[in-house]
């Protein structure tokens, strides 16, 4: 594969990703990582990226494993049909990459979509999360910050939120990887994006507002999760 997209953390902000695809056009294939269907336009964007056909593939995050037990209104959103799609979903996708070799894409770790790896992630801490691991880059997410990290031999890259990123400043990040590995940012439209928010009567809508456009410090947001999942 020559160029790939891997567009994390969507969390069904689907301005944001409408803008991030208008400029990953280069892309052979797109790599969803994981929690793209929790947030204010749940099945608006599954449709959407589904609809990329065989250019995009997918992997179930945290978020997307518990959106329908989380209540009625992401159930309702959903529907059973896409609930189906999303309980069928692989936890982790390996993918050859011209330039880069194996490349194996996960949301969390290689071992669970729950599990935080960081910026500042010590290095004994990610040699035992890698262990076992024989492509030579991974690509995570679900701490919603760029980084990239090397544990031996393996490259570690978090490619980013698109949809509600802690980088201290607003956009939507992503990664394009082939022959290399880019962290890039989409700027896009906050104003139209909160009157969509708004607009589909999401619970947390003040809340997730308030992130685009006040995101949290990246490294106050990495110390938060390297904390919590040392604690």
């Amino acid at each position: 594969m020559r160029r790939v997209a891997a567009l994390y953390d969507i969390h069904a902000n689907l301005p944001a990703l409408e803008a991030v695809l208008a400029e990953a056009g280069e892309a052979d294939l797109v790599v969803v990582g994981g929690d793209f269907s929790h947030g204010p336009m749940p099945a608006e964007t599954v449709d959407r990226l589904r609809a990329l056909g065989e250019r995009v593939r997918f992997i179930r995050g945290n978020a997307d494993r518990i959106a329908v037990g989380e209540g009625r209104w992401k159930a309702g959103r959903l529907g059973a049909e896409r609930v189906e799609f999303l309980a069928g979903l692989p936890e982790t996708a390996a993918v050859e990459i011209d330039g880069l070799g194996g490349v194996l894409f996960c949301h969390g770790s290689p071992r669970s979509d729950e599990e935080i790896i960081t910026a500042v992630t010590p290095p004994e801490r990610l040699e035992r999360i890698l262990a076992g691991v024989s492509e030579p880059v991974v690509v995570c997410g679900h701490t919603h910050r760029q980084f990239a990290l090397r544990s031996g031999t393996t490259r570690v890259v978090n490619a980013g939120s698109v949809g509600m990123p802690y980088e201290g400043r607003p956009g939507a990040f992503w990664a394009m990887l082939g022959p290399d590995v880019e962290h890039r940012s989409t700027a896009y439209d906050l104003d139209a994006a909160e009157a969509a928010v708004r607009a589909t009567g999401f619970p947390g809508a003040d809340e997730l507002v308030d992130t685009l456009r006040h995101p949290a410090a990246a490294d106050d947001v990495a110390r938060h999760f390297e904390s919590l999942a040392t604690g």
